[in-house]
């Protein structure tokens, strides 16, 4: 889909019918013909056009015949099949030469949403203005979702503080995915702003000197933030995970106690199948059940003495030990 505006006296942009000289042409996954037909009409190859089109394309800036064109990593919101929302990035080509300006992208972007809608003030006449406008929005567009982002975390922590289930643990490993997204996208944005100061006019015009070192502010800001949130949640990780293994063993060591208890009575039901006399049975008189009561009373001495070993508090005792050699220095002091 390709669009064409132009604003007029500082002006919200207008949609117009074609090109004209100092328009801005918005191409939202061009179909190959339309790559065509806008290199013919604005003078930018199709390489360059198509460089955006593909979603692993790195970040990075390139000159060539008059044409120049910046290609950063945009955050994007997507719905995954769960329900919920996945963070991840999109490459945007802005591209510019001295008849217009060019931006190309897969999907539709937020950033220029609010440019065509009038919520941020911009010029298509102004080439290098609409460059800069465009990596300050981005960067605080990066900046909003890392803080959607954060409050979904604290949601998610809340839930899993009541209920510990899957659905949660995926939820925080998608924002952990995301947010490895993100500092991938931020750093690469990061070497682009670098270059901003070397495009004409931004060194010595004081408006455009402004917008360069805002940009740099927000995206460092956004790169450090990222990276806190980042820590933050690869340490709630590790804990939810330290916290899983404690309760499987808890679990287990529960277990092994009742199989060891349950034993008992299989143990001693066991005893009627063997080839020894048992009481109660027919034509048996009690002392020729001596082995027997010795067998039963052997097997609870040891079942006794093996749930006391498994059952007995050793890290209580250990404290009371301690506390009591810490009472009798206190008191010889």
């Amino acid at each position: 889909m390709v669009k064409f505006f132009f604003t007029e006296n500082a002006k919200a942009p207008v949609q117009i019918d074609g090109f004209e000289k100092n328009c801005w042409i918005d191409m939202v996954n061009p179909s190959d013909d339309e790559c065509e037909e806008i290199a013919k009409i604005s003078s930018i190859s199709e390489d360059m056009l198509k460089a955006a089109l593909d979603e692993e394309e790195r970040a990075r800036t390139e000159f060539d015949d008059g044409n120049s064109m910046f290609i950063v990593d945009c955050p994007l919101i997507e719905e995954n099949g769960g329900g919920g929302d996945d963070y991840t990035t999109i490459p945007l080509a802005v591209i510019y030469n001295g008849s217009c300006i060019v931006t190309v992208c897969l999907k539709g972007n937020t950033v220029l949403k609010d440019f065509i809608t009038g919520r941020e003030s911009i010029d298509t006449a102004r080439r290098v203005h609409f460059l800069l406008t465009f990596m300050l929005c981005n960067a605080k567009r990066f900046l909003y979702y890392l803080k959607q982002i954060d409050r979904k975390t604290h949601r998610i922590q809340s839930e899993m503080e009541r209920t510990m289930r899957n659905s949660e643990i995926i939820q925080l490993l998608d924002l952990q995915n995301s947010l490895v997204y993100f500092s991938t996208s931020l750093n690469s944005n990061e070497r682009v702003h670098e270059k901003l100061f070397k495009v004409e006019g931004v060194a010595t015009k004081e408006e455009y000197r402004d917008l360069y070192d805002d940009i740099i502010i927000e995206s460092r800001q956004a790169i450090e933030t990222c990276n806190i949130y980042k820590n933050i949640l690869s340490v709630t990780m590790d804990a939810y995970g330290s916290v899983i293994s404690n309760n499987a063993n808890d679990t287990m060591k529960k277990l092994t106690i009742v199989t060891i208890l349950l034993a008992i009575p299989t143990m001693i039901a066991g005893f009627f199948g063997m080839n020894m006399p048992v009481p109660w049975q027919s034509g048996v008189t009690f002392k020729e059940t001596g082995w027997f009561w010795l067998v039963v009373a052997l097997t609870l001495v040891f079942t006794f003495f093996i749930g006391f070993l498994l059952l007995k508090n050793r890290p209580f005792r250990k404290r009371v030990r301690r506390k009591k050699k810490q009472d009798k220095r206190n008191k010889e002091n």
